[in-house]
């Protein structure tokens, strides 16, 4: 598992670790039922506290990504699909309300985005 910490940006690191985790979780880098590094693995390596580490494990939990087993650790949850369907979903919708407002910015009408779609799927 690979994390990096970025100190320059505004996101506070108990994100970034929870975002990369969770990615890694859905694009399967890492596999249902697979061991996470100890909390306090994981801070040493990072050089952070172990209360951040923490913080971001709580909601990986939480959120469903991720279970404990008291005495053993934390583990990759089985996918629900419907909420990697749903975290899809927002993606999508991100990316389109991009889409319209650089398309407004061009002119293009939605008969042009969608003939680019069409032609981009004939590739």
């Amino acid at each position: 598992m690979k994390i990096f910490i970025d100190n320059r940006g505004g996101m506070p690191i108990y994100e970034q670790i929870y975002n990369q985790i969770k990615a890694q979780i859905i694009n399967s880098s890492l596999n249902e039922d697979e061991s996470l590094p100890s909390i306090r693995n994981l801070a040493k390596d990072l050089r952070i506290s172990v209360i951040t580490t923490k913080r971001a494990y709580d909601e990986l939990e939480r959120d469903g990504y991720i279970y404990t087993v008291a005495g053993k650790g934390c583990f990759v949850a089985h996918k629900n699909t419907e909420l990697l369907r749903e975290e899809n979903l927002k993606k999508i919708e991100e990316y389109i309300n991009k889409i319209i407002q650089l398309a407004s910015s061009c002119n293009l009408t939605k008969r042009d985005i969608i003939d680019m779609i069409d032609i981009m799927e004939e590739e």
